[in-house]
């Protein structure tokens, strides 16, 4: 991977939220090849590589949110000199609210591959292990730190169906949870992920009342990341039978298939498929 080339490769590496034993081969591999690895912490890369056993050959420079924006034109230019540049960040993907984005836009617009070595990830980790459904789900990263702001972001959020994960401060966490259980309602299922795969890890499963009640009681310390189940979908009420058909009807004269302009009215209403084409067939 250290060889030049007429123009180099970013490389994404997932980097192990806490257990050392998550880091993968690919990752060892990238540490001990690329010309330059860009890390948000170069102390817990230095302990990293140190953990793992390997040598990091390549170039080390930081890269963080406070100087993302004046490294990436030089981390660009070593891309496009041919170097292989591995970005990692303190714990889990880049660019997963943490530095990232920025430079990935910026080598992709230099016309620069980028790829990545995934690894573990607290979004999906503590999708997996919250009990809540996975199926659907979207991530809020950070709220607004500032309470106003934040519980305007909430009440925009109360109605949204999928799972929601957040990040969260531990110091802010407590009030944070006091405003999801306002704006969500005090039974929404929820899950508090603390400290993923470290010794310490805790997960508290409790509806939102509780567990903002939990939380002031005993603030939690460490890395946390919320997880709270989606809104329950409200069913639209049925018109009547000749609204219905007449619903049918303007879809089929709109270009669709009988077949497609029924399962459409159904599905928009919350009714039995069958029940809907009685209707539509009947008013013939």
């Amino acid at each position: 991977m250290g060889e030049k080339s007429d123009t180099g490769m970013l490389v994404l590496v997932g980097a192990p939220l806490g257990n050392i034993a998550d880091a993968s081969l690919r990752l060892r591999d990238i540490l001990t090849t690329a010309d330059v690895v860009a890390a948000e912490d170069t102390r817990r890369l230095t302990r990293l590589a140190r953990d793992l056993d390997v040598t990091v050959a390549g170039r080390i420079v930081s890269y963080f949110e406070g100087n993302e924006e004046r490294r990436t034109p030089d981390l660009v230019d070593a891309l496009l000199a041919g170097d292989t540049v591995a970005l990692i960040t303190d714990g889990g993907m880049p660019s997963v609210s943490d530095p990232g984005y920025r430079l990935v836009r910026a080598a992709l617009d230099a016309g620069v591959p980028v790829t990545a070595a995934p690894g573990p990830s607290a979004v999906t980790t503590a999708l997996a292990v919250s009990g809540l459904p996975a199926d659907r789900f979207c991530f809020e990263g950070f709220l607004p730190r500032a309470g106003g702001a934040r519980r305007g972001r909430l009440r925009a959020l109360a109605a949204e169906e999928r799972t929601l994960v957040f990040f969260e401060a531990p110091h802010r966490v407590a009030d944070s949870l006091a405003d999801l259980a306002d704006a969500f309602g005090l039974d929404r299922p929820a899950a508090l992920c603390r400290e993923l795969t470290k010794t310490y890890e805790e997960i508290v499963r409790r509806p939102l009342g509780e567990l903002a009640a939990w939380a002031a009681a005993q603030p939690p310390r460490g890395e946390i990341t919320l997880v709270v189940a989606g809104a329950q979908a409200v069913p639209r009420e049925a018109p009547p039978d000749a609204e219905l058909r007449s619903a049918v009807a303007e879809r089929e004269a709109a270009g669709m298939s009988r077949r497609d302009a029924i399962t459409a009215v159904a599905t928009e209403y919350g009714l039995r498929r069958r029940d809907v084409y009685k209707l539509a067939v009947g008013g013939e």
